[in-house]
């Protein structure tokens, strides 16, 4: 039987663990996009193509928690959820750089209607 590593056996093994497996995995791939990204063309074919994808990915993220929530998001009606959206499309119909105010006053309705509701 092999001995084991005293260092790994020790309080740091957690911590170590993670830098291994969880950090540096995702890092790499954002230190390679920075890399990359330099000698991309911002209004180029391609990534107008993936911003799309990106755009229409976030879309059917938000749309299925609309539609089919989880949790305690489940016990607010659906005509709440749909108000909660609208609202904060319309903020951010009147000033698209306030994407922030438009999460908040999104949640506020969101918050504000199920308290009212319940």
């Amino acid at each position: 039987m092999t001995q084991p590593i005293p260092f790994l056996d020790g309080p740091w093994w957690p911590y170590l663990a993670l830098i291994l497996f969880a950090v540096l995995p995702t890092e790499i791939w954002r230190w390679l996009a920075v890399a990359f990204a330099r000698r991309l063309d911002p209004a180029s074919p391609l990534l107008e193509w993936v911003r799309m994808v990106a755009t229409a990915l976030l879309a059917g993220v938000v749309a299925k928690l609309i539609v089919t929530p989880p949790g305690a998001l489940a016990a607010v009606p659906l005509a709440l959820r749909i108000g909660a959206l609208a609202a904060a499309i319309a903020v951010i119909l009147l000033d698209r750089r306030r994407i922030l105010l438009a999460v908040l006053v999104g949640e506020a309705v969101l918050i504000g209607g199920g308290l009212l509701l319940l």
